[in-house]
Order: C-alpha cells, then structure tokens, then sequence
C-alpha cells in the first residue's frame, strides 16, 4: 500500500482524511455517550443520596415535620393569609425567585396569645384520701385555731390479685316416699361459665397487651412476683376465649363505621407467624377506616396489601373516601357513587424531604402549606361549622391552592433532574392535586389523613413490643381489639371499665340490643358503672 501511495499520493491523502473523518465521528459518539452515563449516574448518586439521608433521618433523627421558614419570617408573616381577603390573595405575584409577594391590606395581624401556666397539678377528687394528721411539737392549749395547711402527695400502691370465693349453702329437702332433694343458690350468670379468671382480670390482661403494649409473658411474670404462677398456654386460652366473644359486638361495629358519607382510609404492616412460612414471619397488613362524622375507628387485618381488602369492606361504600396516592385506592375512582379525595400531609411530606435537595423551592411550597393549615386551625379555634367552614376555605384557601398549582406548573419544567426529591414532590402532587382540593367543598371533609394516621400510631408502638401476631387468626382477633380501644379513646371512655363491664353483662344481651354495648352508646346506659 505505502508503494502504491508513495507513487501517487492523492489516494493517500484521500484515505488519511476519511480515516480521519471516522475516528472524530466514533470519537465523538463515544464522547456523547459517556456524556448520557455521566448523567444517569449523577440522577442515580442524587436519588441514593437521598434515600440515604431519608434512612438515616428515620434511624437517627427527629420525626417531627416541623418547617422553619427562612431566617427574617416572623409569626405573623406566617399568619397573613388569614387576614387577606379573596381579592388580595388572588393578587399573589410568583416571582422568578420563587417567592410570593403579598399585598398587605391590613397594618395590623391577631397577635400570638401564648397560653397560661396551668400552675401546679391538681390531684383529682375522686382519688381516696388517707389523712395524716400532724401536731405541733409544742403546747397548743388554749390557742385558737385559725386554719389548716394541706399538703397532698399522690402515692401508690401495687395492684392486688384476689379471690372471689362463692360459698353456697346446700339444703336437704325431704319429698314423698322418704326421698329429698338439695336445694342451693345458683351461681351468677357470666360469659365464660367454667374459666376461672374473673372478668377483671381478663380485662386488665388485654388493656395491658393491646392498650399499654405490655406482653402476655411480661404481665405473666409480673403475677408470678405477687405470688400467681399462671401457665403461658393457659393466657392464651383465655384471651382466645373472651375475645371470641367479642365477635358480635366487632360485626355490628363494623356495619355502623361503615355506614357513613365520609370515610378516611390507611394501611400499617403487622408480622404474623405462619406455619407455612419456618424461620420468618408473613408480612400481613392491617387497613384501617376512620369514621369521624361518629368518630369510630375499624381495624381489618388481611394477609396482604392487594386492593381485594377495601374492595370487600367498601363494596357498598358510598360518599367520600381519603386516602394516600397508594394504588389500591384508585379504582375507587372510577366507581360510581364514591368521591376519591387525597391527603394534603402527605403531598406536605414529600416537599418536606425535598429540603436537603432543594431549599428554595420545598421552602416556599412549606410556607404556603403553613399558611392551608393555619386557616384550618382558626377553623378549629372558632368552632365553626357547616357553610361557614365551606365560604371560610372558599375565601382564603383556594386562592392559595390555585397559586400553589400554578407555580408548580410553571416550575417542574425548570427542574433539570427529574429524579430529585423536589421533582418527584412535585410530580407527585399535580396529577392528584384536584382531589387534595376537595376538602374545600364540604365542611364534613378535613384536609388530611392525619386522624386515620394517629390511630394507627398504637399499633406501631405495640409491634415494637410484642413483635408479631401468633397466627393470622390471632392478628384478626387484634384488629378487633384495636378498633373497639381506638373508638373507646375518641369517646373518652377507659378501656377497662368497658370491658370489664362489657365483660360481665354481654350473656344478658342478643344480636337485636348488643349494639348497646359498643362504646359509643355504653355511657348512655342507665346503669353503667365504672368498676
């Protein structure tokens, strides 16, 4: 080839300039595609980095979503929105700076009225006194008395197992033919006939589990430090025993939490022993609905997470359901006579995680969520209701919302990495940002989740206690449990004196007046009692 070229040199030249021309072009192919690796790396060490910091906030950290604005906001900066009228909140003014700028109409906000010390705590009245009384060390004979100083210390004393003991007194009675009969005294009439723990001590036995997230081991060695040695199957007996009693009283419970117009919906994880599963546990889950028209609260376990638990508690829903952006929910959507609507903490959650990633823009979308969420709590200080509540968010609220979903219209575009916390917040909250606005059109309808999510809150304290169910049996008998507990904290009933009691009269009531028993309507008893 050299021969050929060195006796013409054209050619030459010719195949140096096209050898040339595709070394630049392969070049230059691999420069552009280590440039779209480059930067799916660097998407990929954002999102982990993210991640990341979320794991070690959650291992580490407060859990508390608590946002403080930029340095200069005063609390009165924060409470603005709720002394502008409709007019002035629709003049918001989205800067490139991502900041909104609000045309005061008013020179003077409603000052912070921080609250008074309640002073020392007051012992209740109820509690029984035992009076020590303490005399002066010197003669007093003769002297008038011209009061008392009382000082109250509030002590303890340890629970007491005791023994109810029935004697009953036998008779022969004669009859014809010199026979006789024995007459006696019947036994009271309980639940649980031939058991021999009493109905207090079954009661205090679940509020310790289920209530106070002691296990049955702990209480059981509790016992046998005041002397009662009792067999761990024989606990289980019993609790499997009474709370299977409590059935009839889950069900109807079940079918009034259900009939209602508004519900709110979640989901929490629960380990559960199976025997097909050795050496680990089934992740089962517990969905919970929460009625707050009636505040009642209602537990289902299931084995999964699939859609086929709502859809076979709410198969005859009708009204308004909320819930998360979870999947599950969405063919609600498209079911007639039911109104999916979102949770506005949740969208409120993902900008908060977004801080680290992107202060400017979580910062402001944070504030403006502050500014939804005080007008919800002059909401709740007036006690207003009804279509006060409706013209209330309508005035104020809206306005802020249709600003919050403009700017994020405007801003998504300007994001370059789409996998970024702010991204994915944003992402998340515009296709659903119709149904987290719903709550502004019915009184009946709050913002967020956040009632269903507090209730939920003892179960998660319970799993890091007694760590799983037994059986998914045993789970669904918890489920029960916790949604008649739940319901008894709404109506500020203790637990155990609703037991107990329930425990005691439940064999005098049938399937046509056992509603009288569920929480709500056991105060209304003529002779309910408080043990």
């Amino acid at each position: 080839m050299f021969m050929v070229a060195y006796g013409n040199p054209l050619p030459v030249y010719l195949w140096l300039v096209m050898r040339a021309d595709q070394s630049y072009s392969d070049y230059k192919d691999l420069y552009e595609e280590q440039l779209t690796i480059s930067a799916d790396l660097s998407d990929k060490v954002t999102a982990l980095s993210h991640e990341l910091a979320q794991l070690r906030k959650m291992i580490f950290g407060a859990r508390r979503e608590r946002f403080i604005p930029a340095p200069g906001a005063t609390r009165s900066d924060l409470q603005l929105a709720l002394d502008l009228d409709a007019e002035t909140i629709a003049q918001c003014k989205i800067t490139a700076a991502t900041k909104v700028e609000y045309i005061r109409t008013r020179a003077e906000v409603i000052p912070h009225k921080p609250k008074a010390h309640p002073g020392r705590m007051k012992l209740p009245d109820h509690l029984r006194r035992e009076t020590i009384l303490l005399k002066p060390e010197t003669d007093v004979s003769g002297l008038q008395k011209i009061g008392d100083d009382v000082t109250e210390i509030l002590d303890y004393i340890p629970a007491e197992l005791y023994v109810k003991q029935y004697i009953r007194h036998k008779y022969a009675a004669p009859l014809s033919d010199g026979l006789s009969t024995v007459i006696t005294a019947s036994l009271p009439g309980r639940l649980m006939e031939k058991c021999m723990a009493g109905e207090g001590l079954l009661a205090q036995m679940i509020v310790d589990k289920y209530v106070d997230h002691l296990p049955v081991n702990r209480q059981l060695q509790r016992y046998e430090r005041m002397g009662v040695r009792i067999a761990q199957s024989t606990s289980n007996d019993w609790f499997r025993v009474a709370l299977n009693h409590l059935c009839s009283l889950y069900e109807v419970h079940k079918r009034i939490t259900l009939t209602t117009a508004y519900l709110s919906a979640d989901e929490t994880p629960i380990k559960v022993l199976d025997e097909d599963k050795k050496g680990a546990t089934h992740r089962g889950y517990y969905w919970v609905y929460y009625n707050s028209e009636q505040k009642l609260v209602l537990f289902d376990y299931r084995p999964g997470r699939g859609r086929e638990g709502p859809d076979d508690m709410l198969k005859d829903f009708q009204g308004y359901l909320q819930t998360d952006g979870y999947s599950a929910y969405e063919d609600f959507d498209r079911r007639p006579g039911i109104t999916l609507m979102h949770c506005m903490a949740h969208a409120r959650r993902k900008f908060n995680e977004a801080l680290q990633n992107d202060q400017e823009r979580a910062g402001h979308a944070l504030t403006l969520f502050q500014q939804l969420y005080a007008i919800e709590r002059s909401i709740k200080d007036g006690a207003f209701t009804g279509d006060a509540v409706v013209q209330l968010r309508q005035r104020q609220a809206v306005p802020i919302l249709q600003s919050m979903k403009t700017w994020m219209e405007e801003e998504y575009p300007k994001i370059v990495v789409k996998k970024s916390a702010i991204a994915q917040a944003v992402a998340y909250c515009l296709p659903r940002w119709d149904k987290l606005c719903i709550y502004t059109t019915d009184a009946r309808l709050c913002i967020d989740n956040n009632p269903v999510e507090n209730v939920i809150r003892p179960v998660a304290v319970g799993r890091k206690n007694y760590l799983f169910a037994g059986s998914h049996e045993a789970a669904q008998r918890a489920a029960m449990v916790y949604s008649l507990f739940a319901t008894c904290k709404l109506h500020d009933i203790n637990p155990y004196h609703w037991l107990k009691d329930v425990l005691e009269r439940m064999h005098l009531y049938t399937t046509s007046n056992i509603e009288e028993l569920l929480p709500q309507n056991w105060k209304k008893l003529p002779d309910w009692s408080v043990g």
